[in-house]
């Protein structure tokens, strides 16, 4: 990245990465998204199990192996992926929500 000016100058290597390091947040989020409803329904109905459990934690580090490998594969995306794992639980729990209405 550049500052010349008031103008910021972006290289297309420096987009590609903040565009990796969101798509992986994306995708990322999704899969929170997937493994926090399936276990709430676990948990909700009363069938805890090992299955349960292991969907708990793995929700639970999913996001930090997640962004600790964004920060050693593709540095400086830690943020954006960040915000692609926001983006995609937002995105996933109002769906559901209007589906469910």
């Amino acid at each position: 990245m550049i500052l010349k000016g008031m103008t910021l100058i972006v290289d297309d290597t420096v987009m590609m990465r903040l565009l990796i390091g969101f798509v992986i947040g994306g995708v990322s989020g999704f899969m929170q998204f997937i493994l926090l409803a399936k276990f709430t329904e676990s948990i909700t109905s009363g069938a805890i199990n090992k299955k349960t459990v292991l969907i708990g934690v793995s929700q639970f580090f999913l996001p930090l192996a997640v962004l600790l490998g964004c920060a050693f594969l593709f540095t400086g995306t830690v943020i954006w992926a960040a915000a692609g794992m926001v983006t995609a639980l937002i995105l996933c729990a109002v769906v559901r929500f209007i589906r469910n209405r």
